[in-house]
């Protein structure tokens, strides 16, 4: 019987070999993407969630598939976080309003 025990962090060198990448590419796309930024450990190693991997995986996808510039790439990619950000104002807004709601009708 075995146990897959899934990795939480992912070192520059199994992210660059799955993506097929040089790690001084991943390193300067964090230079260029202000919302990619790996932990560090403390040697200084960069530690890689999965949510880093699906944001890196997104940047390769733009730049090589889509033939974004690096900017180009940037500019979609800060609009798809500020897209997100709106909906989940929305859904706390909702929220405050059915909290506000309940607790009238509990008085």
């Amino acid at each position: 019987m075995s146990t897959h025990i899934q990795k939480l962090y992912h070192s520059i060198g199994e992210i660059s070999e799955r993506l097929n990448l040089e790690p001084h590419v991943l390193r300067y796309w964090e230079t260029e993407f202000p919302m990619l930024a790996p932990r560090k450990n403390r040697s200084g190693r960069r530690a890689y969630t999965d949510e880093d991997l699906r944001l890196l995986e997104r940047i390769q996808h733009l730049l090589k598939e889509d033939k974004y510039t690096i900017e180009g790439a940037r500019q979609v990619l800060e609009r798809e976080s500020g897209a997100s950000a709106d909906v989940d104002r929305e859904r706390l807004i909702e929220l405050r309003r059915f909290l506000t709601e309940l607790r009238s009708s509990l008085d």
